[in-house]
This record gives C-alpha cells, structure tokens and sequence, in this order.
C-alpha cells in the first residue's frame, strides 16, 4: 500500500469561491447556533420544547444544512435530541441527571483543592499567577463588583474551572469543562434571575484565601458549601423559571380555531 503524492487540487474543491462559500455556510451555521443556545438558556425554547430543521430554516432564513449543522452542535452540547424526520427537542429538565452532575462537580473540585493545597513546598509558580488573577477579580471591594448576571455566570465558570486546572490534570479538566457544559442551562438562572453574585463573590474570595494558605480542609469545605448551596438555589429558581416559562407559551398561544356547530362533539 501506498500514499498517493499530494497533486494541483482540482477546482471543485480549491477555489477561492468554494472556500468562501464553505466559511458563509460555517457563519449561518454559528448565527443559528449562538441564537439557539441562548434562547434555551434564556427559555424562550422551554424544556420539551419540539421544533423542525424545517421551522430553523424558514425562522434564520437560511438553508436546512446550516440549520441541521446548529442543532446537531447543540445535541453535542446536551442541548437537543434529534428524532426522525428531521424533528427535535430541547433536552427536558432531569432533575436527577443535573443532582449527579452536581455531584460529580463536588467530586472533582475537592479533589482539585486537595491536591492543590496538599502539594509539596511553596506553591508552583504558575498556579500562583493563576490564584493573583482570580483574587483580581473576586477579592474587590463592592463598588468594583460586575452588576451584570450573564457576566459574572461566565466569570463564575472561569474561577472553578481554573481551579481545575492548576491540578495540570489533562482528564480532569476535560471532565470538569464537561460538566459545566452540562449543567450550564441551570447554573445559570442563579446569576441571571436570582441574587447570588454578592454572595459569590464572598465566597469565592473566601476559597482563595483558604487556598494560598494552604488549609486544605477548610478549603475543601467551603467549596462544599458553595457548590451544595449552589445546587439548592438552582431547583428552585429552575422550577420557578419552567412554571413562567408554560404559563408565557400558554398565554402567547393562538386560540384554536373555533369549530362550526355541526362538527361539536359532546
């Protein structure tokens, strides 16, 4: 068996005019995407929620490829599941699924913590930049504290998944960055609907001075505390946010179409 020698590419698949109608349908693709997420995680497309790629399509005016292309990406997300015929739903709230999750979030930052606090001698350089940084944005004083929920949601995600990788723990971070994709949808509503960012920002503060000085076990219960909090908040707020949801689709509805006379069963 033998490679071919790489040849002069034939124009079907080199020309300039093919790659930029490959980057335009990459675009449309994305436009759909980022809409489609955000309006799962702002609930506009509620939990059970079932649409078309036809209905993407003809909503983004664009092609059912581009609109197939975002909805597959979301399902990788855990998102979506698709059905036959080119149906689909939004994933509809697992209340189990997000405890385990939850769960494994714990498992995996108190083990980060712990190896983090419990290495030998003075702190790797390299995780003391990263814990400057983070106490940069979360030990300031409440003036200077970010007002907006979807960017500290963000931020939020940043300090924890940072913590995760100092351990420099390749299989780790991946699991962790998993997670919070996961769990994205909930964790969320607690920054954006509820009142958790002065709070947050106690408490992360907290966490890294526990951290730089190296008292595990106080480190470790902290992150507990805020994780099982955390948890707490987000069933309730989730909960609250299904029932406005249903009761925003109901009212915005259209009415049936009245039935004539004739046709009334009873």
């Amino acid at each position: 068996m033998h490679f071919a020698t790489p040849t002069t590419a034939s124009p079907k698949t080199a020309t300039p005019q093919t790659a930029a109608q490959s980057a335009r349908a990459a675009s449309r693709a994305d436009r759909v995407y980022i809409q489609l997420r955000d309006d799962i995680f702002e609930m506009r497309l509620p939990p059970g929620k079932r649409i078309t790629e036809a209905t993407v399509a003809e909503r983004f005016q664009v092609s059912r490829t581009p609109a197939r292309e975002a909805l597959q990406r979301l399902q990788s997300d855990g998102l979506m599941q698709g059905y036959v015929r080119g149906g689909w739903e939004v994933i509809p709230i697992d209340f189990k699924r997000f405890d385990d999750l939850y769960e494994m979030r714990e498992l995996i930052e108190t083990f980060a913590l712990r190896k983090i606090c419990g290495a030998p001698g003075a702190l790797a350089s390299e995780v003391a930049s990263m814990l400057d940084a983070l106490a940069a944005i979360w030990e300031v004083p409440p003036e200077q504290r970010i007002r907006d929920g979807r960017d500290v949601a963000a931020l939020d995600e940043a300090f924890h998944q940072a913590l995760v990788d100092a351990t420099g723990n390749e299989e780790l971070m991946s699991a962790m960055r998993n997670v919070t994709d996961r769990i994205r949808i909930v964790r969320r509503l607690d920054f954006v609907y509820g009142n958790c960012a002065p709070q947050t920002y106690e408490e992360h503060a907290a966490i890294l001075r526990a951290v730089r000085e190296r008292r595990t076990s106080e480190a470790v219960c902290l992150i507990e505390e805020h994780i099982r909090a955390s948890r707490t908040e987000v069933r309730k707020l989730t909960l609250q946010r299904l029932q406005d949801a249903r009761t925003t689709v109901a009212l915005t509805a259209p009415p049936p179409h009245p039935r004539s006379r004739q046709h009334r069963t009873t």
